[in-house]
């Protein structure tokens, strides 16, 4: 069955940098658009990022434009999300998601989600 599954989550100062991956089992996602999003506690989920299916075109939240940068293995079926200048409001669970329209995923609509991954940053 098809299960997405990330790592690399954990805490770290302000300024420091995380890498967080999403191992993608059951499905070849190269067929699919794949994306970030994150929720912190009492807010609503945030898209935080994602590729366009085939690797191409990249898009960001404001929040984190310069700072984060997504990419993907096709061929190790992973998902990536370096995220470089952490800040304090940076702290959430992250989550990987994929589906087969970008437009859905962007508004959260997604096939495809994972577990999360938590992501603390002390000031």
């Amino acid at each position: 069955q098809v299960q997405l599954v990330e790592s690399g989550g954990g805490s770290v100062q302000a300024g420091g940098s995380l890498r967080l991956s999403c191992g993608f089992y059951g499905y070849a996602f190269s067929t699919l658009c794949m994306g970030w999003f994150r929720q912190a506690p009492g807010k609503e989920r945030e898209w935080v990022a994602h590729i366009v299916t085939g690797g191409g075109s990249k898009n960001y939240a404001d929040s984190v434009k310069g700072r984060f940068t997504i990419s993907q293995d096709n061929a190790k079926n992973t998902l990536y999300l370096q995220m470089n200048s952490l800040k304090s409001e940076d702290t959430a669970m992250y989550y990987c998601a994929a589906d087969w329209s970008c437009s859905r995923l962007f508004l959260g609509d997604c096939r495809f989600w994972g577990q999360g991954t938590q992501v603390t940053v002390s000031s």
